[in-house]
């Protein structure tokens, strides 16, 4: 893609303060507090050596999980478990912009690392604003004096418009960290310079983000087919004039996606069948899992897409000179129904076209089966790749191409 943002490469670092936005939000055991899966501390750990390397005072800020969850909690654990995969000393400090903060920060050599505290911690955080109103919140006015520049490499957050993300690249000179360069490059560029037949595997449990991917890539002539499992199969199954049965249809109904069957409906009457949806679907029957016919769903919830679906999809993906996924095909977490997100992610794994699987689920599935190396690429960040494959704007990266140099 054109360069339409600085990145590291444009600023000469050393001895300077340079804050930087990562996304290290890990699963963490609620009990113990436990960090239970490292990849994306791992990731950045390419941006924050560079830098440090380079001689920069790095200032680290990022969040954990959101207020009222189990996992909101400190950045303690993610100092510690940086320090490791970096073999440096990542300090850290208990809150964000108090004095203590500041001293920690001014106090800082060249090569130093210092991680601040969860930044939903404070309050103004999670609410969604223009840039110009978030540099005025206290987390961004408090800290930019203290700052040479901003580099943000948390692509994973980048759809969101919040201070810690888009607030600093008002008033300091702004880049992309490697994992948000990268990600823009490779994600950008696959749709660009798309190959037929191209297919999207498109499930998971926002079925609204898929729908406007679906409408999107069929209209712009991207994709030559996409395949719908999930939430997304089960509504497009219903848009197709299949009984999907009262619990599923309640279910749809009662998170608000009811809408998305007149917007499958049409996608249907338009497209026609280079809309997929599923020919049979697994229940849980009596404690069993059971694959049944689209024409015959029992009064039951749909768990995972059938065998029949696995091996008609397959089949397309096998034929694919590009593949994009985006959500699972199923209940994954429950062994009798990680049938469909398996099997599928294999069959990717197996093709010899480009596959792009796009963070959240999915990812974690790929990388649980071992088979992250076998995909040309892996994103980091769910909802910011399926806004990109939407062709929707990235507010934190929109931030970025408007910064100041």
């Amino acid at each position: 893609m054109a360069k339409e943002f600085n990145t590291i490469d444009d600023f000469d670092v050393e001895d300077k303060t340079v804050l930087v936005r990562i996304d290290i939000n890990s699963p963490v055991d609620p009990g113990s507090g436990i960090i239970l899966d490292d990849t994306r501390l791992k990731l950045h750990a390419q941006t924050v050596k560079e830098l440090s390397n380079k001689g920069a005072k790095v200032v680290l800020l990022a969040h954990q999980s959101r207020p009222g969850k189990k996992d909101f909690t400190t950045l303690s654990q993610h100092a510690e478990a940086l320090s490791d995969i970096l073999n440096l000393r990542v300090k850290y400090v208990d809150s964000l912009f108090s004095n203590s903060a500041k001293e920690a920060i001014k106090s800082l050599r060249p090569h130093e690392i210092l991680l601040l505290e969860n930044a939903r911690f404070f309050s103004e955080e999670t609410l969604s604003r223009t840039p110009l109103e978030q540099s005025k919140t206290h987390l961004v006015r408090e800290l930019s004096p203290l700052i040479d520049y901003f580099v943000n490499d948390a692509f994973a957050a980048a759809h969101r418009s919040q201070a810690s993300l888009v607030g600093f690249t008002v008033n300091t000179p702004s880049a992309a960290g490697r994992v948000m360069e990268k990600e823009l490059t490779v994600i950008q560029d696959a749709l660009d310079n798309v190959q037929h037949p191209c297919v999207f595997l498109l499930g998971g449990m926002k079925p609204d983000d898929s729908i406007d991917v679906m409408e999107n890539v069929l209209s712009n002539g991207t994709a030559d087919s996409v395949l719908t499992t999930g939430i997304v199969g089960n509504i497009v199954l219903w848009a197709s004039g299949a009984d999907i049965g009262e619990v599923n249809r309640n279910f749809i109904a009662s998170h608000g996606y009811e809408s998305m069957v007149e917007k499958a409906k049409d996608l249907i009457d338009r497209f026609g069948d280079k809309v997929k949806y599923p020919i049979d679907v697994a229940c849980e029957i009596d404690g069993e899992r059971v694959d049944i016919d689209f024409r015959e769903i029992p009064n039951e919830s749909i768990f995972d897409i059938g065998v029949k679906t696995i091996n008609y999809y397959a089949n397309e993906i096998r034929e694919a000179k590009a593949i994009f996924a985006n959500g699972p095909a199923g209940v994954f977490e429950d062994p009798k129904f990680a049938m469909g997100t398996e099997d599928l992610i294999n069959a990717i794994a197996k093709s010899e076209g480009f596959s792009l699987i796009g963070g959240g689920h999915i990812a974690a599935a790929t990388a649980g089966l071992g088979l992250a190396d076998q995909m040309s690429h892996l994103s980091s960040g769910g909802g910011a790749c399926i806004s990109m494959l939407a062709s929707k704007e990235l507010a934190a990266v929109e931030a970025l191409k408007n910064s100041k140099d």
